[in-house]
């Protein structure tokens, strides 16, 4: 029998990558003989990682609209041409069996040429609000895979599974790391931590926020993780300098998430689905401030589909300058409360969405016993 042949399509972030190279390997696991192909976007994030993690990636001139910028955007409709050309092409060559789309600006082209070619595909809806390009495309999908409830109002009841979204197993490895955690990180594993996370790229309003009220930090004797970003790295060290507080460890990037998520007795996040879905797992008590620079403003919707269910809390990023450590630094005084949305967003943990994907992947390529 001849090995399965899978298209992985998507990216852009890694709250598009991380997801698709754990349905990778879970369908390796499952199959590992089967031949796995990924599509992204030239020149973004995923054409570096994806080969890193020892998997074939082709790049699609493709990007999204540029928000003022009315040049960049003339492109746009040529870029898309090219794109569905080449994809159409790679669907044409590899003749894959299933195509699974992530989310990313190359999800779309290779998703709508697979419907073209007749190829099944599946979409993996990380959010709880679906966006116009997957909305079109869930009407010809065999399969729509979320994370959260009540996503019938965007597509087919009878096509949806509810998986959750794939994590990195070892990033949500946390059991008995908290005193590695501290170690690793030259802090005191007896004294209270916040851990700030604007992922790999940073937020601006989290460490503005945060620099603003670093003092709040020192004075409350607490100590603080900051996961600043690239962007933003070498502005705040300039002018914080590189030992501004025993307390403060300021990092450019978590290699070894894990530790900082085991040492950390509050979090402080965006709200990105990917993250969401780590932070259920790792049941810790969560600040979200949502990113207001997203289609569809769907980080503060996944946000609420945690908050109403009382797992987590959530600061407008508008107000976060003002509020953001005032209130981080009051929850961590507040024990019971701490408890108890740990206790909640622990509720809404999915464990083993890669595996349930790559089944239903297996299942439309006529592997169900695989």
């Amino acid at each position: 029998m001849r090995a399965t042949r899978i298209i992985i399509s998507g990216g852009g972030t890694g709250g598009h990558i991380f997801p698709a190279i754990a349905i990778a390997n879970a369908l390796r696991r499952a199959e590992p003989g089967c031949e796995i192909l990924f599509v992204g976007a030239a020149g973004r994030m995923e054409m570096e990682k994806v080969p890193a993690a020892g998997y074939k990636i082709a790049g699609l001139n493709i990007s999204g609209i540029q928000r003022g910028s009315i040049l960049k955007n003339l492109a746009l409709p040529f870029k898309l041409v090219d794109s569905m050309q080449k994809a159409l092409k790679l669907i044409t060559d590899f003749k894959p069996d299933v195509v699974v789309g992530v989310g990313g600006y190359a999800s779309g082209p290779v998703l709508f040429a697979a419907s073209w070619k007749k190829v099944p595909y599946l979409i993996q809806e990380q959010n709880s609000y679906a966006g116009i390009t997957n909305k079109r495309l869930g009407k010809n999908a065999a399969k729509i895979c979320v994370a959260f409830d009540g996503m019938d109002v965007f597509f087919p009841a009878g096509k949806i599974l509810k998986t959750g979204n794939p994590v990195r197993k070892d990033v949500v490895d946390i059991l008995n790391k908290h005193f590695r955690g501290s170690e690793l990180l030259k802090l005191d594993p007896l004294k209270k931590i916040v851990l700030v996370t604007g992922g790999s790229l940073g937020a601006g309003t989290l460490n503005k926020s945060i620099e603003k009220h670093l003092q709040d930090f020192i004075e409350q004797d607490v100590q603080l993780i900051w996961q600043t970003g690239k962007y933003y790295y070498t502005g705040i060290m300039e002018r914080i300098g590189p030992n501004f507080h025993p307390n403060v460890r300021v990092l450019e990037f978590l290699n070894q998430m894990d530790l900082a998520y085991a040492a950390a007795d509050v979090i402080i996040s965006r709200a990105g689905a990917g993250t969401i879905a780590e932070l259920c797992l790792i049941r810790k008590p969560v600040i979200l401030v949502p990113s207001p620079n997203v289609a569809e403003d769907h980080q503060t919707k996944n946000a609420m589909a945690l908050v109403k269910n009382n797992a987590a809390m959530l600061i407008n990023d508008r107000a976060a300058e003002d509020t953001l450590v005032k209130e981080a630094l009051e929850l961590l005084k507040d024990e019971a409360r701490c408890e108890l949305l740990s206790e909640n967003i622990g509720k809404m943990a999915l464990p083993n969405a890669d595996e349930l994907i790559a089944a239903e992947v297996f299942r439309l390529a006529g592997k169900g016993g695989v």
